[in-house]
């Protein structure tokens, strides 16, 4: 069995996929607490405040949606909010039980993005981490959920399987260690990537670019000499 981290030491889900994707850029938004908002990144949080209403839970025949549901994971050392979770009522003993409600239902997580699918495992990562949350909240087995993509307006099922999970594992394990050490890591992404990141102008991925002061010293001293 792995370490169970205390409340204090959870950190944030949505750094998965931060950090899955450039982990200077998970870094300086999650140890440095530094943000830049673009178009993109407005537009993806204003998708969020309209489907976070905690008190809204909707009822469809044999469904139950619950927005804003708070998570946390103290295997994983992870906490956060799910967008949606649907439960689905079950013709067997499968899932959990519910108060005031005859059967069991399945949670099923949805996670909603404002753009359209992406290459990579990024939102995928994200998601399963919600549900693997939730399996350890409730004490269930969940096997897939749904990104809903705003640009094309539909979703995009995703299966849970072992080689996803322990990719949030280790991405989980990977936070918790630069967390603990306060490391920004330097930049290692191509520019061409760096272009269409939010974060550009506070990461500064042309400082590799740059020699140091060391180097520009040492040369200066060596033609003096």
């Amino acid at each position: 069995m792995g370490k169970i981290y205390s409340e204090d030491e959870l950190l944030a889900i949505s750094g998965l996929q931060h950090i899955a994707f450039c982990e200077r850029q998970w870094a300086l938004i999650h140890i440095e607490k530094q943000w830049e908002e673009d178009q993109r990144t407005a537009e993806g949080r204003v998708l969020h405040e309209r489907v976070h209403d905690p008190d809204y839970k909707a009822h469809k025949p044999g469904i139950i949606n619950v927005r804003a549901m708070v998570l946390r994971s103290f295997a994983l050392g992870l906490y956060g909010e799910a967008d949606m979770v649907e439960f689905i009522k079950q013709p067997e003993e499968i899932g959990v039980k519910l108060a005031k409600r005859k059967g069991y239902y399945l949670p099923r997580p949805v996670e909603y993005k404002r753009g359209r699918p992406k290459r990579g495992d990024f939102d995928r990562i994200q998601l399963c981490a919600q549900a693997m949350c939730l399996e350890e909240m409730l004490e269930c087995r969940l096997f897939e959920g749904d990104l809903y993509y705003g640009e094309i307006r539909r979703r995009e099922t995703v299966q849970f399987k072992e080689p996803l999970r322990n990719k949030v594992q280790e991405l989980s394990e990977r936070m918790q260690r630069l967390y603990q050490q306060g490391i920004t890591p330097s930049p290692a992404m191509k520019t061409s990537v760096c272009k269409n990141c939010s974060m550009q102008n506070i990461c500064l991925p042309s400082i590799r670019n740059k020699k140091s002061v060391r180097d520009y010293w040492d040369k200066t001293i060596n033609l003096k000499v």
